[in-house]
């Protein structure tokens, strides 16, 4: 089934509650969060204390993707908080497998990320253990990137190695995903999707965006 993960990076911050009301009201199915500490990306963002008040406004997943350095430090704290899918970037340590192990054992979803410059084979041997993989289809950072076009290949390989694996984690992509490409992301094997800028603009409300893009995304599974 085709989920959607509005991130809050481009959202009102001001009028949080509003924000998240406005995607749920579209059909949301989860808040993505970006959490950034400057080093492992320049922008820096939020943390634990920013899940919480979100986990308080919404019975949605929280979906936390945690762009910091050492996550190994600080992953428990954002489970504390609220989070229920925790995203790693394999690039940001190398304990991987560990970690997705101890999420399960927090009893939350482990997520492994990938950058647009990093190879398939860097998580290859946690395909079985992870719940989600995320596929950047931007280089991490700002919000309101362009999608990389040469990053549909890589999705498409990254479904291709995930069934010859034998294993069905969910495939998100996170970056530049708009209306007029999100249905080839879930052509090329996607079925999360985390849209940023593509809800949360002057264009239209959250909620007329988000069923603007579900309708361009199902557009692949009613095609003959």
């Amino acid at each position: 089934m085709i989920k959607l993960a509005p991130s809050i990076l481009t959202a009102d911050l001001g009028h949080l509650d509003d924000q998240i009301r406005a995607a749920e009201a579209g059909g949301a199915d989860y808040i993505h969060l970006d959490v950034m500490d400057g080093q492992f990306v320049p922008p820096i963002t939020f943390g634990p204390l920013v899940v919480e008040a979100v986990r308080r406004a919404t019975t949605l997943p929280l979906d936390v993707h945690l762009m910091i350095v050492d996550p190994e430090r600080q992953f428990e704290a954002f489970a504390e908080a609220g989070a229920d899918i925790i995203n790693l970037h394999v690039e940001a340590t190398p304990h991987i497998d560990r970690l997705l192990r101890r999420l399960h054992a927090l009893h939350k979803r482990a997520g492994v990320c990938i950058n647009p410059g990093t190879p398939l084979s860097a998580i290859e041997e946690v395909a079985d253990v992870a719940d989600q993989v995320m596929l950047m289809a931007i280089n991490p950072g700002w919000g309101g990137q362009k999608f990389l076009p040469a990053m549909l290949d890589k999705l498409q390989r990254l479904r291709g190695m995930l069934d010859a694996r034998g294993v069905r984690p969910d495939v998100e992509v996170d970056g530049g995903v708009k209306a007029n490409n999100i249905a080839a992301c879930v052509a090329a094997g996607a079925n999360v999707l985390v849209c940023g800028s593509s809800v949360y603009n002057r264009e239209a409300s959250p909620r007329e965006n988000l069923r603007n893009l579900r309708g361009a995304a199902e557009q692949v599974s009613v095609r003959p």
